[in-house]
């Protein structure tokens, strides 16, 4: 009986240092669909549909470093996209921020 529990246990202990190794993710081959956009880097097709996670403040923020003032009215539509109101260098603009921070301005 004792050697029954120590063979489980060495057999469970061998088991559990295979789970501990994870697979390196593989690169996307697409470079030119970033994640997450930067102020100098957005992705070339923005606005891009997708699950938006900003919440409204944090999109007005986001808006507003981008160099917006009086960014109003946002909502978020049914394709994931912010869509709102704001001003840039004096004019009224339509502007938009996709899930992956591209900003948009119409």
């Amino acid at each position: 009986m004792k050697n029954l529990l120590i063979a489980t246990a060495a057999i469970a202990f061998s088991a559990t240092s295979v789970f501990a190794q994870t697979a390196t993710p593989t690169p996307n081959p697409d470079g030119d669909t970033p994640a997450v956009a930067t102020p100098s880097d957005q992705n070339a097709t923005a606005p891009v549909e997708g699950a938006n996670s900003f919440t409204e403040g944090q999109a007005k923020d986001r808006i507003v470093e981008a160099g917006y003032a009086d960014v109003t009215e946002l909502k978020l539509d049914d394709k994931g996209v912010w869509q709102g109101k704001a001003t840039k260098d004096g004019k009224p603009v339509a502007v938009t921020l996709d899930y992956q921070g591209n900003i948009v301005a119409k």
